[in-house]
């Protein structure tokens, strides 16, 4: 035997590894081996309730089910988005359904807890369940135990089960509206420039709004623009408005944007060429070229391979204004007039802007807000002189004197159609 041979430390070595990988391999195929889905009961019927809800709390209420999509890149599994307690939850079995056999598979799930948890107990979390081989399931249960009876399950549907051609070309991906959300104006003048730039839908994940908002997400979800995503997460955790726990020791953080954004991608995967995930208060602008759709046949075409492009976010404080634009009709209308500040920040020396992404959503496996966390193709970083993030907010260098602003008009290229597009929405909404 090799171990019982020569005494040198280069056998002694080739030993250990050889052990080594052995044992791993041998782990690694009980892993797996563990993970296949069981026949638990035949000739069953699937009597689960199908639940409709967007957050589904699971008895042990340290697990809330978003939903399930199907997602054979790798090999054929369910994956479910989810929130889960980052310690507590330690074992979760998917149960299939499968018709007309009556077959009932369980199958122990691999929980995934995303890295971007920022310190709170709570996180996103991706629970991953091979399906059976012979069976392509409609519908899915989470469970504590592969042992109990389905019938007193939630069932959940599981989406992308059919591939789809394209409907749209851009999805925007906005998480979450809450704190009352009243600025109306600026989501209009967002709306419309989203419109402009290429986008056919927004996503809106809403925990709550103003009565005023509330009539303006009703005019566009009418006009087939806006997708509208209840989002009560409050309903069953603490919600922070913070992004770090260090700064407000709740359940988590900033309303589960992470797990919101991470739904919208899969949910957005079959029908929607690309995913933009930025804020409302956010617009990436061209500047070499007159649309999204030219930037990124252009940014393709120079970066093959390449599913997630970054764009650097600038910000143009909402205290530095201009007289041009001043048009009195919106002046009733709340929230922000994006066409009169034009005046942005300068860069920081060693702080490093974030970043918002265009991706391409099948070659993205777990997104957080301002990178990706596992994905297939490449990352590129845009240049600013190809686009930049426009984002009118409060200050970051708040005392800065205007004439250390650096004022950009690029904003002003789309102005003739986007106060025609603005005054048509605030006649049928607001006025």
């Amino acid at each position: 035997m090799l171990c019982g041979g020569k005494k040198s430390y280069f056998a002694a070595a080739v030993c250990i590894i050889t052990l080594t990988s052995m044992v791993t391999l041998s782990y690694l195929r009980l892993q797996r081996l563990s993970h296949l889905p069981k026949i638990i009961q035949e000739g069953s019927r699937c009597r689960g309730k199908i639940t409709n809800s967007t957050i589904t709390a699971l008895k042990d209420n340290r697990t809330f089910i978003i939903s399930p999509y199907f997602d054979d890149r790798e090999s054929k599994v369910t994956r479910v988005i989810g929130i889960v307690h980052h310690e507590d939850v330690k074992q979760l079995y998917c149960w299939f359904c499968c018709q007309p056999d009556g077959k009932i598979y369980v199958s122990k799930a691999k929980i995934d807890v995303h890295s971007d948890r920022f310190g709170f107990p709570y996180g996103a979390a991706d629970i991953v369940c091979l399906e059976p081989e012979n069976c392509d399931p409609t519908h899915v249960s989470i469970h504590q135990s592969p042992h109990g009876s389905i019938d007193q399950l939630p069932r959940f549907e599981i989406k992308n089960r059919k591939t789809e051609t394209f409907s749209v070309d851009f999805t925007v991906c906005i998480s979450a509206m809450f704190g009352n959300y009243n600025n109306v104006l600026q989501f209009i003048q967002s709306m419309e420039m989203y419109k402009i730039l290429g986008v056919q839908k927004v996503v809106i994940y809403k925990n709550n709004c103003s009565h005023l908002m509330e009539k303006v997400l009703k005019f566009y979800m009418e006009e087939g623009t806006v997708e509208i995503i209840p989002w009560p997460i409050n309903s069953h955790l603490r919600v922070s408005s913070k992004w770090h726990f260090t700064q407000d020791a709740k359940h988590i953080g900033y309303y589960g944007q992470i797990t919101a954004l991470n739904d919208c991608l899969y949910r957005n995967m079959q029908r929607s060429k690309f995913v933009v995930l930025n804020d409302a208060d956010e617009i990436i602008l061209p500047l070499k070229h007159p649309d999204w759709k030219t930037m990124m046949s252009s940014l393709q075409e120079q970066n093959p391979g390449t599913g997630i492009f970054l764009f650097e976010n600038h910000i143009f404080p909402k205290t530095v204004s201009t007289h041009v634009f001043n048009i009195s009709a919106w002046n009733a209308v709340p929230g922000v007039n994006v066409l009169q500040h034009v005046h942005r920040e300068p860069d920081r020396k060693q702080v490093i802007n974030p970043r918002k992404m265009i991706i391409d959503p099948r070659k993205v496996v777990q997104t957080s807000v301002h990178s990706v966390l596992r994905a297939y193709g490449n990352s590129v970083n845009v240049p600013m002189d190809v686009a930049l993030i426009y984002h009118c907010r409060v200050p970051l260098q708040g005392n800065l004197p205007r004439e250390s602003l650096i004022r950009d008009t690029t904003l002003w290229r789309y102005n003739s159609s986007l106060i025609m597009n603005v005054n048509k929405v605030l006649y049928q909404t607001v006025l």
